[in-house]
């Protein structure tokens, strides 16, 4: 095992150790933005017939071939189809329907004039109108055909595919109300810290509250999993080796904040390695250098770190990718724009830093304003940042203008920019 490895060897190693849980089905509405386990089909065409793509009116193309300006043709309404609505009589030569978006084309008529460019000679518009053309149309104009969209037995959403808002409506339409879905992960969420008490207590001195629970079980939900904060744990290593080991025989993934350092209280190390299997220890990043990683009953559990900022980028940068991938999701990658900086930055630490801030635009380009105080132990300022902006290893400082890379943390990692 390496001391310390980059980021990207460190998403790497934890990816390889975890795979897509077991599938199960869940109601049509619950699917969204989950990942399909199974090939999903129509049952019927779709659409199951041809109809109108606008209100307007059916008439055969030929009736109105040589319709102009200067020579209108005139056709008598003799019909109205609204949707849900069928018209199964002839349409006779100077007749027309007047239809609605949805209706079913009718079988006598090959083509829709929509509503507006149609003039009205005598009437209303509607039955036992005179309506005039005055251009002719293609036939199969404005018709949306049966079939068009997915054929009856055919493939329209593929296992792996992300399930999005409109692929929810997509296979209701299609008749798949049923769907089969990788599991979401359930994480179980564990503070260390005799100091810590629960956030409706008034801290008594030398205490503060758990605020670590509720940050990191909202990333966990953020990233589609199902969080479970278990009691705070004392800083002892019988206690902490205990929540582990009960933890990871009932949950998919255990994650502990506090004591990843090495520190007298800090124990979640010697509690994986003793346990089970420690895969990885240190990352060269900055907040949030000391990471600890590994297998306790066959079971990821990973130890972050207490400080606020540096628990909340290696969430984002090493445990988001497992349990996206436990989703079966394939994308692990914060998606990163290229913005100037707003101000110098002075780089003392070789590591690679991420520095929490504000990504805007203007008439050059993205512009990002990284955070006056930079301290790991602040969540408040998480909250008014969009983005972290990195320096890369070494000791190279950056001047206002200079291009630096930036993470977007809000955005679906399968969104290319």
């Amino acid at each position: 095992m390496k001391e310390m490895i980059s980021p990207e060897e460190a998403r790497e190693l934890l990816t390889s150790h975890v795979a897509p849980l077991d599938a199960e089905v869940v109601p049509l509405l619950q699917a969204a933005g989950r990942v399909a386990a199974a090939d999903l089909v129509s049952d019927i065409d779709i659409s199951p017939f041809a109809h109108s793509a606008m209100d307007g009116f059916a008439v055969q193309a030929s009736q109105i071939a040589g319709a102009s300006a200067e020579s209108p043709v005139a056709l008598r309404v003799i019909a109205e189809e609204a949707a849900g609505d069928v018209y199964e009589g002839n349409i006779a030569d100077g007749e027309c329907i007047r239809i609605m978006t949805g209706a079913p084309l009718p079988a006598a008529a090959d083509s829709v004039v929509k509503y507006e460019i149609v003039g009205v000679r005598e009437g209303d518009g509607h039955v036992g109108s005179l309506v005039e053309f005055t251009a002719p149309t293609k036939r199969r104009s404005n018709v949306r055909e049966a079939g068009e969209e997915a054929r009856a037995g055919e493939v329209i959403v593929h296992a792996g595919d992300v399930i999005s808002s409109a692929g929810i409506g997509f296979l209701a339409g299609c008749g798949n109300v049923e769907i089969p879905t990788y599991r979401r992960p359930r994480v179980a969420v564990i503070a260390t810290g005799s100091e810590l008490v629960d956030p409706s207590e008034v801290p008594a001195p030398g205490k503060i509250r758990n605020s670590n629970s509720y940050a990191m079980a909202a990333c966990v939900q953020e990233a589609g999993g199902i969080p479970i904060m278990l009691p705070i744990v004392e800083d002892t290593f019988e206690a902490l080796k205990s929540a582990v080991d009960d933890a990871s025989k009932e949950y998919d993934f255990v994650l502990t904040t506090g004591g990843a350092a090495n520190g007298d209280f800090d124990f979640i190390k010697k509690v994986v390695d003793e346990l089970g299997t420690l895969h990885m220890v240190t990352v060269n990043m900055r907040p949030g250098k000391a990471q600890t990683s590994g297998l306790v009953n066959g079971t990821p559990v990973f130890g972050l770190p207490g400080n606020p900022a540096a628990a909340y980028t290696g969430f984002h940068m090493l445990i988001r990718p497992m349990l996206r991938k436990m989703q079966g999701y394939t994308h692990f990658e914060h998606t990163a724009v290229w913005a100037r900086l707003s101000k110098d930055m002075r780089k003392k630490d070789p590591r690679r830093i991420y520095l929490r801030s504000t990504l805007t635009k203007d008439e050059q380009g993205y512009l990002v304003t990284p955070a006056a105080n930079q301290s790991s132990g602040l969540f408040g300022v998480i909250q008014r940042s969009n983005c972290l902006a990195i320096m890369p290893e070494g000791l190279e400082s950056k001047r206002a203008g200079d291009m630096v890379e930036c993470l977007l943390l809000d955005i679906p990692e399968e969104l290319v920019l």
